[in-house]
């Protein structure tokens, strides 16, 4: 395990080294919508487009280098309206979140919340819009390069795949800042790693390799630093040509079985299992396997 967080304080660490250029996403004047992309107030936080050989992948990229992508209220701000206009987009079949090649995200940002009081942290509910990420209906991809510390981490956790480059580091350090993980990264990182991990993690501030992430079942795969995206995007890609509706359907079900019981969780699978035969993709799906031939899925 690596240093813990106040290692990243020091000033060498705070330029972040770009992405590869034929993959830096160029800054759009608004995401994607159902029309497609239109004029509208330019992010400030984000890079946003749409990629693949489809053009059926949203890419958002985190970019704010010179703070490591410290999750900032603007950025996260930005981050919900990119996701919710992806949502709505019908050619966007998955979504990609990255960040650079240094950092993915290094934590929330520390001089947001340094002079808040409880009262304003429990009125305001601070905090609670992070969610956003985990209730999007698309598979959500994590390509993590560099430090997914802290908030970073818990944003990852709250795709549905992680990707991780092979220099990349998770952890949870808020105990070295005198507080606790407070967007899931308890709960997320139990149910990921198991207690014995997660409790080591959390009470000391140590991080973990990306080798460590997927021998512990963290991170899905790891990949080259310069190979990462493209490989998230290729997996992106993948799913994306599969029913939207029914990829919905299947992430709900895999879902229920870390916020349910077992039984109920099966319950949930046979619910939307009977589902699927209510659906043209399910009848096209099957037709195209007895007649040997590619679906040709309309997400009905």
């Amino acid at each position: 395990m690596a240093a813990p967080l106040r290692a990243l304080l020091r000033p060498a660490a705070v330029t972040a080294t770009a992405l590869p250029p034929a993959r830096l996403p160029p800054p759009l004047r608004a995401p994607c919508g159902a029309r497609g992309c239109s004029s509208g107030a330019a992010f400030q936080y984000l890079l946003v487009q749409k990629t693949g050989a489809q053009k059926n992948v949203g890419l958002i990229q985190l970019n704010r280098p010179k703070a490591l992508n410290a999750l900032c209220e603007g950025l996260m701000a930005e981050l919900r309206r990119a996701l919710e206009a992806m949502e709505s987009d019908p050619q966007v079949g998955a979504i990609v979140l990255t960040g650079s090649q240094k950092a993915f995200a290094a934590g929330a940002d520390i001089k947001e919340m340094q002079n808040k009081t409880f009262q304003e942290c429990y009125h305001g509910g601070f905090l609670s819009g992070w969610d956003k990420v985990s209730v999007v209906r698309k598979p959500i991809i994590a390509a993590v390069n560099g430090y997914a510390l802290g908030g970073g981490c818990e944003l990852a956790m709250m795709c549905d795949i992680i990707y991780a480059g092979e220099k990349a580091e998770f952890g949870q350090p808020e105990i070295l800042l005198g507080t606790i993980p407070g967007a899931g990264g308890t709960q997320r990182l139990t149910r990921a790693v198991g207690k014995s991990l997660a409790m080591e993690m959390v009470l000391t501030g140590d991080r973990i390799s990306a080798k460590e992430a997927k021998e512990a079942g963290l991170v899905s795969k790891v990949y080259p630093v310069e190979k990462l995206l493209d490989a998230a995007i290729a997996c992106a890609e993948k799913i994306a040509s599969n029913s939207k509706l029914v990829s919905a359907m299947a992430k709900e079900s895999v879902n229920a079985a870390f916020e349910t019981t077992l039984t109920e969780g099966n319950r949930t699978e046979k619910r939307l299992f009977y589902a699927t035969f209510a659906t043209s993709d399910r009848k096209e799906g099957m037709t195209a396997f007895v007649e040997k031939r590619k679906a040709n899925f309309t997400d009905s």
